[in-house]
Order: structure tokens, then sequence, then C-alpha cells
């Protein structure tokens, strides 16, 4: 099983940016991290995936954080990143470190290593 642990989460302002990391037990050349993925947990609401890499240098976003979030990774530390900017209210959630090692990345249900979590809230 890949270990991850996410880190960077606190509270902002809106308009402001904050960056998060997950650091990853394994490689990143490992197979194991062939997709990885920002999921959030907004309060009441079902998780969702944010953000999407892939071994290849395929991105994607979900709609709400397009041209707002970034997703990243330093292969040497073995660390995924979200750049969040120009963050809002609605970004506010448990945000969540995932990877697998097969399919398509946007098969969410197929995601099942994941970090603990950090929270971000976004003030008005």
């Amino acid at each position: 099983q890949v270990h991850l642990a996410e880190s960077g989460g606190g509270s902002v302002q809106a308009g402001g940016s904050l960056r998060l990391s997950c650091e990853a037990s394994e490689d990143f050349n490992s197979n194991y991290l062939y997709c990885m993925a920002w999921f959030r947990q907004k309060p009441g609401k079902e998780r969702e995936g944010v953000a999407y890499i892939d071994r290849t240098g395929w991105l994607d976003y979900a709609e709400s954080v397009k041209r707002r979030f970034t997703v990243s990774k330093d292969g040497s530390r073995n660390i995924l990143y979200l750049q969040m900017n120009n963050v809002n209210p609605e970004d506010t959630g448990i945000y969540y470190c995932a990877a697998k090692s097969y399919g398509w990345c946007k098969h969410n249900h197929q995601y099942k290593d994941w970090g603990q979590g950090t929270q971000v809230t976004v003030s008005s």
C-alpha cells in the first residue's frame, strides 16, 4: 500500500493562495502512482475530484477550479502539489491526496490509497 501524507492546509481569505503538499512513500516512477489526484470533501458534501495527474504528464481539473488551481509533481522528492490561487469560500473543505495504479485516472471509484487529509478554510 502506498502511504500518502498531506500538508499545507490552513485558513486563508478569499482571493488568497495556498499550496498543498502530498508526500508519497513510493517513488513517483512506481506503478502504484500511475494516477495521482487531489480530492476534497466540502462540509456536508460528497468527496469530489479536484485535480488529476498521471505519469505521462496528462492533467485535468474539476471545472470549478480550472484556471485557479495547478497540480504538479516534484519527482526528486516524491511530492505532489496543489497550488491554489484566487481561492473562494466554495473551496473550503478537507483536501485528500490519492493514488492508484491502473485505469483511467478519472474513474474516481478506483482510488484506494489515500492520505489523512488537510483542512482548507477560506473566509470572505
